[in-house]
């Protein structure tokens, strides 16, 4: 068998590199069969730092069959000047939409850095700091003060994503969520908590496919009957008809990623921000 072609992927930015990871990596998700090894070179906001990481990606490049790609998302022109000088295929992720834009709006942008993930907007930042603690407070059941302020809770049997996608819900979208565990009374007589009686509204139920639990949960308790395969079934299996019972929406959590989960949470419960 043919070993799956390399690349090494550098995303160079003047800032905390996020924007050029999210867009280059999201662009890379199209190409099967190579193996991308990415590296990312925040904070390259000086002419000298530019020519330091010059040098890095030449030398870096001598070592590799193929050249580098190079991610961009540099705003000074003089250190985006130096950068594609680089042995690499140079990839200006603001120059491809920042001119039809220009020419639209007829303003010239700023070019001011950092300002993707800075602090420009302190009432969103605190919002999500808020709903940060929300969701903490609240993880897997362990308070019910001030329940009626969550804008969404999960429930599913344990280690179906519901901790990761509360938490990621309240830092990337400032929403208020929570999430709480389905117990084996709780699955035995198919009925939600107690706790969360009043506020079904609120409820979104997660699932997972049976050989999914069983390994997530065997990393955590191997060999015990909680990481059995007949018991994940079980759980899983009753949790769908609880959902059903309680007209809960539902969805499969086993090949999605947190985000995925997230957006589809946030549209049926009609949270787009």
């Amino acid at each position: 068998m043919n070993e799956p072609a390399q690349r090494i992927v550098f995303f160079v930015s003047d800032g905390t590199g996020i924007t050029a990871e999210t867009l280059g990596s999201t662009l890379l998700t199209q190409f099967e069969g190579v193996e991308f090894r990415k590296v990312t070179l925040p904070f390259i906001n000086s002419t000298d730092k530019a020519r330091v990481t010059v040098n890095y990606i030449n030398h870096v490049s001598t070592t590799e069959t193929r050249r580098p790609l190079v991610f961009s998302t540099t705003v000074n022109e003089e250190v985006r000047s130096i950068l594609r000088t680089a042995n690499a295929q140079f990839l200006d992720l603001f120059d491809t939409y920042i001119a039809p834009i220009e020419a639209e709006l007829g303003i010239k942008s700023t070019h001011a850095q950092g300002r993707a993930h800075g602090m420009s907007d302190h009432g969103r930042y605190n919002a999500r700091i808020d709903a940060m603690n929300f969701s903490m407070e609240h993880d897997d059941g362990q308070s019910v003060r001030d329940l009626s302020r969550a804008d969404v809770i999960l429930i599913a049997p344990s280690r179906c994503g519901k901790t990761p996608t509360t938490l990621y819900l309240a830092l990337q979208h400032a929403v208020f969520a929570t999430n709480f565990p389905l117990t084996e009374d709780d699955l035995e007589n198919l009925k939600l908590p107690k706790a969360l009686r009043g506020f079904e509204n609120k409820l979104f139920g997660l699932t997972s496919d049976p050989e999914r639990l069983q390994q997530v949960r065997s990393e955590r308790r191997p060999g015990s009957k909680y990481a059995s395969l007949a018991q994940c079934a079980y759980e899983l299996r009753q949790a769908e008809q609880l959902y059903r019972r309680n007209n809960v929406p539902h969805l499969n959590s086993a090949n999605m990623s947190i985000e995925e989960i997230a957006a589809m949470v946030m549209q049926e419960k009609g949270l787009r921000r």
